[in-house]
């Protein structure tokens, strides 16, 4: 088992993270539960923002809410200098509810309906990455609407497929996202934006994919985009920033090997300058929109072990109390977690366990291939890895409330999210009326 962050084993045998229990945890607050190491989420910002200061260049930190969305983490955020990367309305509300400032917020989405067009403005947050020809139309017309000129970046889709999974690779030429490179869509939407005057095109945005472990795929991506970014220039667009996205990989099993932030954000760098001295262009502000590589080894989810099926020769099962509605990853890309029990870490394991959750779908698997010594009711099961994209995709399938969120830090337990209660989920029902 490799301990990350604060982690470590008590006396006692249990897991401790920040200071505290997991086992008491699970017992105080119940399972499922997920808890963020506070600490580790700091140092990884900082690592973002260490690794930056060393290549001298301008840049921003967004910090991508999609990964793991709540008032805390993006107060969190904010306190430790980054901005905040939202993809809809309610991430852009909950941004502003944190008291984040509206000019560190940006907002991305490939179909940003009217209302979030809207409430983007009606804020003043720093900028909208604009996705394809049609939102540029409604941008401009709620911009021109407020007697306001918006901030706007336009997204870039380079050709770059960065190696990951299929369905969480966004930047090759057949993706939902961004003005498509390959075809000369970009070129002409650069040459639409002075049509567009509600609208100051200040730099462009690309973003390659997922769970990237080398840099390569970004040095690529630099080379195209920084070619229209001099066409920009030259057609007298004020152009100033460079966001190259995110998609940062993260260790969740033994088998990953991503490189180091440090390193990334180097050759990032170094692919930048290289770019912008051939095309004798000033070097613009970096931007990158991290989110799993902050939070996603900072967070745990707590489950309590209930039932076990053994089927000799085939696999042994052992079930717990969530499942595909607190962690869908597994069922949709065939994501892979290591674990372990909480309350018997020192103990050997004896066997393999494929771990499942409660909901009536046989695809309801949190890991196939678990070792673990031989669980028994009551069981406290840690699934590390877990704070990018677990609770942001948890769903009530089932009719499952959604658990509760603790931050751990120096031994104190905060709740940042309450748990839902069976109550909670009739609570915008509405009974049929007839007659």
């Amino acid at each position: 088992m490799r301990l990350r962050g604060t982690m470590r084993i008590g006396p006692e045998g249990h897991l401790w993270i920040g200071g505290c229990d997991t086992v008491d945890l699970a017992r105080r607050f119940g399972t499922p539960l997920f808890v963020y190491d506070e600490a580790l989420i700091r140092a990884q910002i900082r690592a973002f923002h260490e690794a930056f200061r060393e290549t001298g260049l301008a840049y921003e930190i967004a910090y991508a809410a999609k990964a793991f969305c709540t008032v805390a983490m993006c107060q969190l955020a904010a306190e430790e200098g980054l901005a905040v990367d939202a993809v809809s309305g309610g991430e852009l509300l909950t941004a502003l509810r944190a008291g984040v400032e509206p000019r560190r917020i940006h907002l991305h989405g490939n179909n940003k309906s009217q209302a979030e067009l809207e409430l983007a403005v009606r804020s003043g947050i720093g900028y909208i990455i604009v996705d394809n020809f049609v939102e540029l139309e409604m941008l401009d017309a709620v911009a021109r609407d407020a007697g306001v000129t918006v901030d706007v970046l336009l997204r870039v889709a380079p050709g770059v497929e960065a190696h990951t999974h299929e369905y969480i690779s966004t930047g090759q030429q057949d993706s939902k996202f961004g003005f498509d490179w390959e075809n000369g869509q970009a070129r002409e939407a650069i040459r639409r934006l002075g049509a567009h005057l509600g609208l100051r095109c200040i730099g462009l945005h690309s973003h390659i994919g997922s769970q990237i472990f080398d840099a390569a795929g970004f040095v690529t991506a630099i080379e195209r985009v920084t070619e229209l970014y001099a066409e920009g220039v030259a057609l007298g667009l004020p152009f100033r920033v460079l966001n190259v996205g995110g998609g940062f990989g993260i260790r969740y099993t033994a088998e990953d090997d991503p490189e180091p932030i440090r390193r990334q954000i180097h050759t990032i760098a170094d692919a930048v300058r290289s770019a912008f001295s051939a095309s004798g262009l000033p070097l613009p502000e970096v931007a990158v929109e991290p989110g799993r590589s902050i939070v996603g080894e900072a967070g745990t989810t707590l489950y309590t072990v209930g039932t076990h099926k053994v089927i000799p020769g085939v696999r042994n099962y052992v079930s717990v109390d969530g499942g595909m509605t607190d962690n869908p990853r597994l069922a949709l890309y065939g994501a892979r977690y290591e674990a372990a029990l909480a309350n018997r870490v020192n103990e050997a394991p004896d066997g393999v366990w494929a771990v499942a959750g409660k909901c009536c779908e046989s695809g309801d698997m949190l890991i196939w291939d678990a070792s673990l010594p031989d669980p028994r009711p009551g069981d406290v099961l840690a699934v590390f890895c877990t704070g990018a994209y677990n609770y942001s995709m948890a769903s009530h399938y089932n009719r499952n409330p959604n658990p509760a969120v603790v931050f751990v830090r120096d031994g104190e337990a905060t709740v940042v999210v309450e748990r839902e209660t069976w109550e909670d989920l009739l609570r915008l029902d509405r009974p049929l009326r007839r007659g």
